[in-house]
C-alpha cells in the first residue's frame, strides 16, 4: 500500500501541475478578452488550456524528455504557448500573464535568474534600464556596461543562467518562419498613432501598474490588435528612465507576434534630433523610418 501510494503521488503531483499552467493559460485568455483582443488569442489559448486538462501526462515529463519540440508536437500547443509553458515550468512566474496584470516588473523579473538578488536586479533595472532578459543578457555581453558589485565570475554566471532561460525561446523562434521578420515599420507606426489617439480620448482599457504606482491606480492604458497576420499589444513604457526623461506618454512598447510565435517587441519614440526630429520612430529601425516617411511624402507630393 505505501509503495502504491508513493507511485501515485508524484503522478498526481504533475497533473496538479498540469492544471495550474491551464488555469494560467485560461486567465491570459480571460484577460485578452476584457481587454479588448479580437478573438483569435482568446480562442487559443482557451483550447490549449482545455487540452492540457485532460492530458494524462505530464507537461514537465515531456518537457525534460524532448524539449521544447516536444510541446510543439503536442495538439493546440504551438510555439508561443510552448515557449510560455517552459517559463513557467522553469521560473514558476509568466511574464505576459503578469504584464496583463499590471504586475511584472524587470526587477521581479530579473530574481527568477539564479544568481540574481533584489540589490542586484534593482541595479540592472536601473543603472543598465535594462527591462527584459533579453535586453540584460545583452547589455552584460557589452565590457563597456558596469555594474557595481558585479564582478567577472559573477557576470559570466548571470551570463550562463541567462543562455539556459533564453535558448528554449530562441529554439522556438528559429523554428517558427513566422518570426523571422518583425512587422513592417508602416504598421508599427500606423499602430502606434491609433494607440496614442485612444489612450488621449480616454477610450481604452486601463491596468493598475505594480511599478511606480504607489495608490494603485488603473492608469496605464492598454490596446490589443490583429493587423493581418501581426497580433499586438500597445501600452506606454512604464520604465525607470521612461519616468525620469517625463516620456511616459511619449515612449510606446509594441509586443507583437505572428500566428503563435513568442512574442518581441520594440519601442516607438518621437525623434529629438536628426532628420527625423519630431517624427515617430521605431528605436533601431530608424533607416526603415526615414525611408516610410519620404515614401509617404512622395505620395503626397504626387496626389497633390
Amino acid at each position: 500500500m505505501a509503495n502504491s501510494e508513493r507511485t501515485r503521488t508524484p503522478a498526481r503531483a504533475h497533473l496538479r501541475e498540469n492544471a495550474q499552467i491551464a488555469a494560467r493559460l485560461r486567465s491570459y485568455a480571460d484577460l485578452l478578452q476584457k481587454q479588448g483582443d479580437d478573438g483569435f488569442r482568446v480562442r487559443a489559448y482557451h483550447a490549449a488550456a482545455d487540452r492540457i486538462e485532460d492530458m494524462n501526462l505530464a507537461l514537465r515529463g515531456i518537457y525534460n524528455s524532448g524539449g521544447i519540440k516536444a510541446l510543439v508536437a503536442l495538439p493546440t500547443i504551438g510555439d508561443g504557448i510552448a515557449a510560455a509553458i517552459v517559463e513557467i515550468l522553469t521560473t514558476g512566474r509568466w511574464a505576459q500573464l503578469e504584464r496583463l496584470r499590471g504586475e511584472t516588473t524587470p526587477e521581479r523579473v530579473f530574481q527568477t535568474v539564479p544568481g540574481i538578488g533584489p540589490v542586484l536586479a534593482e541595479r540592472f533595472a536601473t543603472h543598465l534600464d535594462a527591462q527584459t532578459l533579453e535586453e540584460l543578457e545583452a547589455l552584460l555581453h557589452d565590457p563597456k556596461m558596469s555594474v557595481p558589485g558585479l564582478g567577472r565570475r559573477r557576470r559570466r554566471a548571470i551570463l550562463a543562467a541567462l543562455a539556459d532561460r533564453l535558448d528554449p525561446i530562441r529554439l522556438a523562434r528559429r523554428g517558427t518562419q513566422a518570426q523571422d521578420n518583425a512587422p513592417s515599420v508602416s504598421l508599427l507606426l500606423d499602430a502606434d498613432a491609433l494607440f496614442r489617439k485612444q489612450a488621449a480620448a480616454g477610450s481604452l482599457r486601463k491596468i493598475a501598474p505594480r511599478r511606480f504606482n504607489p495608490e494603485g491606480k488603473a492608469w496605464l492604458p492598454i490596446l490589443h490588435l490583429r493587423r493581418g497576420d501581426w497580433h499586438l499589444t500597445l501600452l506606454y513604457s512604464n520604465t525607470a528612465r521612461a519616468h525620469d526623461l517625463g516620456m511616459t506618454k511619449d515612449w510606446v512598447v509594441a509586443f507583437y507576434h505572428q500566428k503563435d510565435a513568442p512574442e518581441a517587441q520594440c519601442t516607438i519614440v518621437t525623434q529629438k534630433r536628426g532628420p527625423l526630429d519630431g517624427k515617430r520612430v521605431v528605436r533601431g529601425r530608424e533607416n526603415e523610418c526615414m525611408s516610410h516617411y519620404a515614401n509617404a511624402g512622395a505620395a503626397a507630393d504626387a496626389s497633390a
